[in-house]
């Protein structure tokens, strides 16, 4: 929640008091460094970015840093998740036989894009570290990085020109407009819109949860509070919501890395 925000709930601000109401906005994302160090501002979300690495790497360390024929609750948990991305997204996708070698990432990417996104409902932490265009960039990167390396690596330069390209000289007359549009589509298009995706969907939920959350305060004056608990069970329903939506969007964006390197695998483009 921003500084506006929150003075607005510290100074009592409420419907009929003469005050307006702290709608969100982008000023709701923005935050103010905890430190400074040459320049570098070191803020809530990059926080709560390192605290989504420690918390995945704690959790599967703790599960399989010592693990048991007979599994431990921990371990169950691991594993069932493990088995969750390496079955449901990976085998789906690419096939058990190319697909193994690259479960290891798929599996970090989903926990971690996954607890990015959880943070907006936990307490004190409250805020998708996602929704910050900066985030879903990066891990969009590493996909395109990876994407891009094994494309030359399996096709060669000729070979990965043709399957980025999409050329196919069947096409004919046609490839002088499908080949410019496939390069366009794939070198420039296809990183924006996996990173975008991941970020509108957290950066859209958290501005309702913020809306519904302040209104339900707002309205606490007089009959305004007929209005104010209407708004707070919405507030708990987009919160479940919210808790589906965050699972979603971590498995869409590692479903989408996965199409990229079976693509970057495959024979033919």
């Amino acid at each position: 929640m921003s500084a506006d925000q929150v003075l607005a709930f510290e100074t009592n601000c409420h419907i009929f008091d003469g005050c307006g109401f702290p709608a969100p906005g982008l000023h709701s994302f923005h935050f103010r460094p905890i430190f400074t160090v040459d320049g570098f501002h070191f803020d809530k979300p990059i926080l709560l970015a390192l605290l989504s690495t420690v918390v995945v790497v704690a959790f599967f360390w703790a599960a399989f840093g010592r693990p048991k024929v007979v599994p431990g609750k921990l371990q169950m948990i691991g594993e069932a998740g493990y088995d969750f991305v390496r079955r449901g997204i990976v085998y789906e996708t690419m096939g058990k036989k190319a697909g193994e070698k690259y479960v290891p990432l798929m599996v970090s990417l989903f926990f971690t894009v996954w607890i990015m996104n959880i943070w907006a409902i936990i307490p004190l932490a409250q805020f998708p570290v996602t929704s910050i265009i900066s985030f879903p960039a990066a891990l969009a990167i590493i996909v395109y990085v990876t994407w891009l390396f094994l494309t030359f690596k399996k096709h060669g330069f000729v070979g990965a020109l043709k399957n980025i390209s999409g050329y196919d000289k069947n096409l004919g007359k046609v490839l002088v407009l499908s080949v410019p549009i496939e390069l366009f589509s794939n070198l420039l298009v296809r990183p924006f819109t996996h990173a975008v995706r991941l970020f509108a969907n957290m950066f859209a939920g958290h501005t309702l949860l913020l809306l519904f959350t302040i209104a339900s305060w707002y309205l606490l004056n007089g009959i305004g509070i007929i209005y104010a608990s209407v708004s707070f069970v919405m507030t708990v329903v987009l919160i479940a919501f919210e808790l589906f939506i965050e699972a979603v969007q971590a498995y869409v964006f590692v479903l989408l890395a996965c199409n990229y390197v079976q693509g970057a695998l495959a024979e033919n483009h």
